[in-house]
């Protein structure tokens, strides 16, 4: 059976390589007599597992021994919680920048434990431009938070910005789409499932300086100098979930790294904003400074169409165009495991479905 060209926001495409790697070994992994799940997380080999994904990570971010690199459970939304348990007490303040869904759900719950600030929120502007900076209101708190792109809408920040606060990113759709300067952040995390991994697992990587600031009632496993001095070990880890990011680090670093990856990503959306931005049949609503390079959420022109659209699409082995419930249209998600080839194909049913109905 062939794979269909898969553009679906999370859980995201895998790279086939990985997949088929994973597959040879799923019966009897490394001379265990086991599958990888179901081998000790305790025993040497898997420890290696771990230490081996680590260092690739480290390679291909240029983390630094600076920071601490954990591997978690509970995926980027746990991550609103455990962000100020960890850097803020109860009363203090920390800033948010609301620049669409998740960004917004992220200042909701970091409002439960501390003096949320709002610094901006895009909502004015349907979560289509990024709030002008001299409309920003920091208070200096504990922290800033932002989100550098935001999956549902397909709007990303062109540059990291300037904070005195240390500042702290959730980068679910952005990390490992190129290359970033993780100095210039406090915290970085992201949920796997978009260019890490499988659902579950998120990345997180905070400066050592910051940890050991929990407050008193912070969750062990929320913790995360907890996690740190474990190892990402404090508890079971998702063993499998380690295993398949550290392949796809691997796969990543034998393509050329993230910069050979950046240019591959660069081509892509060049290659679907260059279609929609030539036709009057599509059109993408995002302000052109902050498009993002992962996330492409269309219209047509008539929204009649829209199901007409997903089903010939669908049938063409197109999956998982439909947009967000919250925004509806289209939106292609073009991650990392999501080939040239499949943005050629999608482009190419794109313009005959205008031809077509256009």
């Amino acid at each position: 059976m062939a794979r269909a060209y898969n553009f679906c926001a999370g859980p995201a495409a895998l790279p086939e390589p990985v997949l088929a790697k994973a597959k040879d070994e799923l019966l009897e992994w490394r001379g265990q007599g086991a599958s990888v799940m179901e081998v000790s997380h305790r025993s040497k080999a898997f420890e290696e597992v771990a230490a081996a994904a680590e260092a690739s990570l480290r390679r291909l971010l240029g983390v630094s021994d600076d920071y601490a690199v954990l591997f978690l459970q509970g995926g980027a939304s746990q991550q609103f919680a455990a962000v100020p348990l960890n850097l803020a007490n109860r009363g203090d303040a920390a800033d948010y920048l609301v620049t669409g869904q998740w960004s917004k759900k992220a200042y909701a719950e970091g409002a439960r434990f501390v003096q949320a600030n709002l610094v901006a929120d895009g909502a004015s502007d349907n979560y289509m431009a990024i709030p002008d900076r001299s409309t920003w209101s920091e208070a200096g708190g504990c922290y800033f938070h932002y989100c550098p792109n935001e999956t549902i809408g397909g709007l990303e920040f062109p540059e990291v910005p300037d904070t005195d606060a240390p500042l702290v990113a959730d980068m679910s759709s952005t990390l490992l789409s190129r290359p970033i300067d993780v100095s210039r952040f406090g915290v970085v995390y992201a949920g796997a499932q978009k260019n890490i991994g499988p659902a579950g697992l998120a990345l997180v990587l905070v400066r050592r300086d910051l940890l050991g600031a929990a407050r008193s009632d912070c969750p062990a496993m929320l913790n995360w100098e907890t996690a740190a001095n474990h190892g990402s070990m404090y508890n079971t880890p998702p063993t499998f979930a380690i295993y398949l990011t550290g392949l796809v680090f691997e796969w990543l670093e034998g393509l050329g790294g993230l910069e050979a990856m950046a240019t591959i990503n660069q081509r892509k959306a060049a290659r679907l904003y260059g279609l929609i931005d030539a036709s009057p049949f599509y059109d993408n609503p995002v302000a052109r400074c902050a498009r993002s390079l992962m996330n492409v959420p269309f219209t047509l022109a008539d929204s009649e169409l829209d199901g007409t659209f997903l089903r010939e699409a669908e049938a063409a082995g197109l999956l998982n165009l439909k947009g967000h419930r919250s925004v509806g249209g289209m939106r292609a998600s073009i991650y990392n495991a999501v080939s040239e080839e499949a943005v050629e194909a999608l482009c190419e049913f794109m313009n005959q479905f205008e031809q077509r109905y256009g």
